[in-house]
């Protein structure tokens, strides 16, 4: 039997005798709130398909389940009694977004609302499996306890996996993570803690948290270049993350051949350069840390894998055709900058006239983009 988390949520979420937590229009007023906090609800006619009356039904509806929030009306907007605003509780329920890389665990918690509330690491370098869920455990213990959160209000847990799917919630990843590869996580996951786990590939969950913090705000279409350990990303389409048939769409570095895959813009092959030239790098998330563009070797690396990096931009502009492309994962600002200064179209005009091209962006969410868009993978399956 395939593994369901939505089917694995606790009683206290659900509609009153069904197995679901909101309905389709339900899940179509709070997408709204979500995109438009302190809405009017005299608003939500014109941009919902649903009736006033009905509208208005299921705002009483969210509001005695304690979902939603009445707030004071916007004064001086027209005649009659005021209309009041309408926000989403961040008190109703949370979530816990994992990422699970090479070096490090990021964890983080997420209020309905969408706002952070509780931030943490487990450092993994050498730790087997067994010890790292033993702490991730704890630290998520110390976590509820430092933010005042109840394990009963936790909706659920989303976490995304360096590597990429090969059935089911099984994936295969870089060496570091041998011992979380080719196994079914998901069950595993919520045997250890007790919750319903969302888990996809770590660009994608990035993905997510772009489309839902980031750029996505303003872009519906756009490509995301998860560039870390490894090198991946996401495709977020009017929206909503793509999957494609097999669970691996966004991993870009299948277009390349075997002889260039060590010419991919990979940290991991950054390091390697750098401690050939005496800087001492202990980690990705070190490097994001300290990285300077004048570092000895850094500039060569890049002019190394331009001709790869340009090869593999030009074939998603030309298959997914993107408002933007946008620039993430663990790859320092500066980096990313470095690179997008070298981006060559490949592409001949006809009659002198290209193809509308896509804005070439930095991610400027703050923090762990993978954990921050795991946290929202419950939300997005379950309300949103």
């Amino acid at each position: 039997m395939d593994y369901t988390p939505d089917s694995l949520v606790s009683s206290r979420f659900l509609r009153k005798g069904e197995s679901v937590v909101v309905s389709s229009n339900e899940r179509s007023l709070l997408r709204l709130l979500w995109q438009n906090p302190g809405i009017q609800r005299s608003a939500l006619t014109g941009r919902l398909d649903l009736t006033q009356q009905s509208i208005y039904r299921i705002v009483d509806t969210l509001v005695d389940r304690g979902m939603i929030v009445l707030g004071a009306p916007v004064p001086g907007q027209g005649r009659g009694q005021p209309s009041p605003t309408l926000r989403l509780n961040g008190e109703y329920a949370y979530t816990c977004g994992i990422s699970i890389n090479p070096d490090i665990i990021h964890l983080y918690f997420m209020d309905m609302a969408g706002k952070i509330v509780g931030h943490d690491f487990v450092a993994l370098t050498g730790q087997p499996m067994a010890k790292a869920l033993d702490q991730i455990r704890t630290c998520m213990s110390k976590l509820r306890t430092r933010c005042g959160l109840s394990e009963e209000a936790n909706l659920g847990i989303g976490v995304g996996m360096m590597g990429y799917n090969v059935g089911g919630t099984r994936f295969n990843g870089p060496l570091p993570l041998h011992e979380w590869s080719l196994i079914e996580l998901g069950p595993l996951l919520m045997s250890e803690f007790g919750k319903p786990v969302w888990i996809y590939i770590g660009g994608q969950t990035a993905a997510v948290g772009e489309a839902m913090f980031g750029i996505g705000r303003h872009i519906r279409h756009f490509a995301y270049l998860f560039i870390g350990y490894g090198f991946g990303g996401g495709l977020i389409s009017d929206g909503e993350l793509l999957l494609g048939g097999n669970g691996n769409a966004g991993e870009f570095a299948c277009i390349l051949e075997p002889s260039e895959i060590n010419k991919r813009p990979a940290l991991k092959y950054l390091i390697n350069r750098l401690q050939t030239n005496g800087i001492e790098i202990s980690s990705i998330d070190h490097l994001r840390r300290s990285f300077r563009p004048d570092w000895p070797g850094v500039a060569e690396w890049v002019d190394d894998i331009t001709p790869t990096y340009n090869r593999l931009i030009n074939a998603i502009w030309a298959v997914f055709g993107p408002q933007a492309i946008v620039f993430g994962g663990q790859v320092p600002p500066a980096l990313a900058q470095m690179l997008i200064e070298r981006t060559e179209s490949f592409e001949l005009p006809r009659y002198g006239v290209p193809h509308p091209p896509a804005k070439l962006v930095i991610s400027e969410l703050e923090g762990d983009a993978t954990a921050i868009g795991a946290a929202a993978l419950p939300l997005k399956s379950l309300m949103f």
